[in-house]
């Protein structure tokens, strides 16, 4: 199976917790983060000085925070396939958010502390 690889080449804030992102194929998505930022991870976030942390990690081209929270560049490009799992996860906290099969970056799971 062929899965292409997509990379963040450029990271604007948009609104308090919206960001709009830049794929190096073009594409340009805006993404309200509000919904799915619960849990040890990403809950820190909700503090809007925080979230306006956000770089380009260069390195792995995606999006990234002091905290260590990130965010796998695959399912930020094909956010709409995701977005509901993301949802569910943070609405019924980290027991489900284990069994979503959800990939984030550096972190592995939604709602899991940095290893």
């Amino acid at each position: 199976m062929n899965h292409p690889i997509h990379r963040i080449s450029a990271v604007e804030q948009v609104g308090v917790y919206v960001l709009r992102l830049q794929f190096e194929d073009g594409l340009s998505r805006d993404i309200d983060f509000e919904a799915i930022l619960e849990g040890e991870l990403f809950g820190p976030l909700r503090d809007p000085s925080v979230f306006a942390q956000v770089q380009l990690d260069s390195e792995v081209h995606t999006i990234a925070w002091p905290s260590g929270a990130d965010f796998d560049p695959g399912q930020a490009h094909d956010w709409p396939e995701h977005e509901q799992a993301f949802r569910v996860a943070a609405e019924n906290g980290p027991a489900d958010a284990v069994a979503t099969p959800v990939s984030l970056g550096k972190v592995a799971m939604l709602n899991r502390p940095p290893q």
